[in-house]
């Protein structure tokens, strides 16, 4: 017996003839003609104090002319780190709760650590995208596992298959200004160029960015879009083109102590910080100025001109993106928000670091070592990083840094723009109510009238557990919206809440391995203390004891649990290689391996030629020491050629591997990229069953550093 085939629901009727029925067409979609478009540019590791409008003298000024057309929120805060803020930026719920404690490289078997945004939580594209949006992100992606960003997928948790009709940009934590690692939707590319074209990933960001929005209007007028910019900028590696270095040269010879303290005092005469804040004590680590000798204080001065400039040439852009929705005559009704995804970093050390993977290899510039380098600074021949001083100075007036969660970490910059939302008589002032970055995509949704779904494509959703603030963009003096709010990173915690009037925090600075019992809380009233300079901790123990207590509460509600300060134990298992460290090639009819640590080349050519024909050629690294190795070459399985490393990297790169052309800058001196191969690559096989433990202690350390 066959059964009909059901076919899908269809609302009108069909008889035996087309006059015996009646058709009905299904319409798609639509959010009206007066919706707006929304977005969302988001900057990598900047700190409060670096916009022009927030305290720094580095220029930027299209960020400063948004905050003067539009609103400055002053009291915003984020995760302390990459990850976690761009799951809830999407979101509008806790990065726990959606699968994000900690960068998506790795997987805990926890559901507050999936690798990727669980799919009971649909995101801001998904959401509206269903309400008839074109969706567009260019940028930095960092919300997929390791393991599934290569060009064998799976896809369903990059962009695409998150609600974005289009994407460029790349997937990991950071990338080459001048050489990135591009995809565009589910493929990856080469660069369209590279820095002697005048090529950097900004510029090539916001070209594509506004062509996708031209197509989609060009064609589509009367449908709005979702733009989302996560720039790779400002994180290290801090490269910019070398007419914005030059500017800066010279300019931040003062040091970080004039420096941070003019600056605390252009945000007290700017209204940035309430008068009679302080300004925080140095963090540890954190010398005087006048203490350090004269090579640190250029080297350490060259870093911060490579950071400004950096910076610098990402508000030209910004600009470049304004300009461009203004010639469209999409500026007015466009939601526009600026923000940042956590404080500035730490990861540059006490000194600063000319390539960053060296920090991360346990390795530490010396100064005086890289005098005759200082020019390299910010261009392509360079990976750097600057030291904690300026770090800290960027997140002025507050202590600590990104991956914590004391106002340094997590208070960061957010600029909301749109003129036709946004009263003229408010535009210029500024909102100093407490946000968080789970706030922001309901305050969208409810700026658009969009309900967040209770289901979507067959996924029970979670509860959007962000506040919306739009009551606040038309009254400066409307109450928060959000007054309880919790903040973990690693076993750090913090929890802000709102009580009668007064903003309380409780917070502890976590040291991994030690007991979670052990850690030591303080107690600050923000209202009157935003630097935390006043612990009352011990004058006010029952205060610190009900917020203790919250917070507990607060982590049960949105999943925060178990505390895990693991980073090293999740690498141990992976075995992503990331960057051999070196490049192996054919030249001259010889097999030849350059060992490129940080410029100091060690090459082993072979001693027989390749022949023609089938072969098998082998280069075989081992580690004879913690610090050592040697190559020792093959060709068909016969011995033909050895050298000693006198230092073996673990992890020299954070640029993937490159098979059959050299991406990028070349590895070798021997040769210009890209050095394709001529012949015919049957198989390349990278065996890493042999990685060490320290190995992964060090790419645990490295991925810290991308996000």
């Amino acid at each position: 017996m066959t059964h009909p085939i059901q076919p899908a629901p269809f609302e009108g009727r069909i008889g035996r003839t087309l006059a015996e029925s009646e058709p009905h067409f299904t319409s798609s979609p639509h959010p009206g003609a007066d919706a707006p478009n929304v977005v969302i540019v988001l900057l990598d590791d900047t700190g409060f104090a670096q916009f022009g409008c927030y305290g720094s003298d580095i220029d930027t000024p299209h960020v400063d002319a948004l905050a003067a057309g539009g609103l400055q929120f002053t009291n915003f805060h984020v995760t302390p780190l990459c990850s976690p803020t761009r799951a809830s930026l999407l979101t509008g719920r806790s990065q726990h709760a959606v699968g994000m404690r900690s960068v998506s490289n790795h997987r805990t078997g926890y559901p507050h650590q999936l690798g990727h945004i669980t799919n009971h939580a649909a995101t801001l594209a998904e959401v509206l995208g269903e309400q008839g949006y074109a969706t567009f992100c260019c940028g930095k992606w960092h919300l997929a596992p390791t393991e599934d960003i290569s060009a064998a997928g799976p896809f369903e948790q990059w962009p695409l298959g998150r609600g974005f009709d289009r994407f460029y940009g790349f997937l990991e934590g950071e990338t080459d200004q001048f050489h990135p690692e591009l995809v565009v939707d589910n493929h990856h590319i080469d660069p369209p160029g590279g820095p002697d074209e005048g090529y950097h990933l900004s510029e090539d960001l916001v070209d594509q960015l506004l062509r996708m929005i031209n197509d989609s209007k060009g064609v589509r007028p009367d449908r709005p879009f979702f733009a989302y910019l996560p720039f790779g900028a400002t994180h290290a590696p801090h490269q910019a083109p070398q007419a914005y270095l030059d500017k800066y040269r010279g300019r931040f010879d003062e040091g970080w102590d004039v420096v941070r303290q003019r600056w605390y005092e252009r945000q007290l005469a700017q209204g940035v910080i309430p008068e009679g804040t302080q300004l925080a004590p140095r963090n540890p680590g954190v010398k005087p100025w006048a203490e350090l000798p004269d090579s640190h204080r250029r080297f350490a001065c060259r870093l911060q001109e490579a950071f400004a400039a950096f910076l610098d040439h990402t508000d030209d852009q910004i600009g470049r993106l304004v300009d461009g929705l203004r010639q469209m005559g999409q500026l007015d009704n466009t939601i526009l928000i600026v923000l940042a995804d956590n404080g500035a970093s730490q990861e540059g050390g006490p000194f600063g670091i000319m390539h960053e993977m060296k920090y991360f290899n346990g390795i530490v510039d010396d100064p005086d070592d890289v005098m005759d380098r200082l020019d390299d600074i910010g261009g392509p021949n360079s990976h750097t990083n600057y030291p904690w001083g300026w770090a800290q100075c960027g997140n002025s007036p507050f202590k600590w840094y990104k991956q914590n969660t004391h106002e340094g970490g997590v208070h960061v910059p957010l600029v909301m723009h749109w003129p036709a939302g946004i009263a003229g008589d408010q535009r210029g002032t500024r909102r100093d109510q407490f946000v968080n970055v789970s706030d922001v995509a309901p305050t969208v949704y409810d700026l658009l009238g969009i309900a967040a779904p209770d289901v979507f494509r067959g996924y029970a959703q979670l509860p959007v557990t962000g506040n919306s603030f739009a009551p606040v963009l038309a009254d400066a003096g409307a109450p928060a919206t959000n007054t309880l709010q919790y903040f973990e990173q690693s076993g750090s915690r913090a929890l802000v809440v709102e009580q009668d009037g007064v903003c309380w925090k409780a917070v502890t600075r976590h040291i991994k391995g030690e007991s979670f019992d052990d850690d030591r809380w303080e107690l600050y009233e923000l209202s009157a203390d935003l630097s935390e300079c006043n612990d009352l901790a011990e004058t006010r123990p029952d205060k610190l004891d009900e917020m203790i207590g919250l917070w507990w509460a607060e982590a049960e509600r949105h999943g925060v649990l178990p505390l895990d300060d693991r980073m090293i134990e999740l690498f141990v298992a992976r075995r992503d290689d990331h960057s051999p460290g070196m490049s192996v090639f054919v030249q001259n009819g010889r097999l030849v391996v350059d060992y490129n640590s940080f410029g100091e080349h060690t090459v082993v050519e072979s001693e027989l030629e390749v022949p023609a024909g089938d072969c098998m050629l082998t280069a075989r690294v081992q580690r004879t020491s913690r610090t050592e190795g040697v190559i020792e070459l093959a060709i068909d399985g016969e011995p033909c050629g050895s050298a000693e490393l006198p230092y073996m990297m673990h992890i020299i790169s954070s640029i993937g591997s490159s098979v059959g052309h050299d991406h990028g800058q070349a590895v070798s001196p021997r040769y210009e990229a890209p050095f394709a191969f001529s012949g015919a690559l049957h198989a390349v096989e990278i065996d890493r069953s042999g990685a060490s433990r320290s190995e992964a202690e060090t790419a645990a350390r490295t991925e810290m550093a991308r996000q």
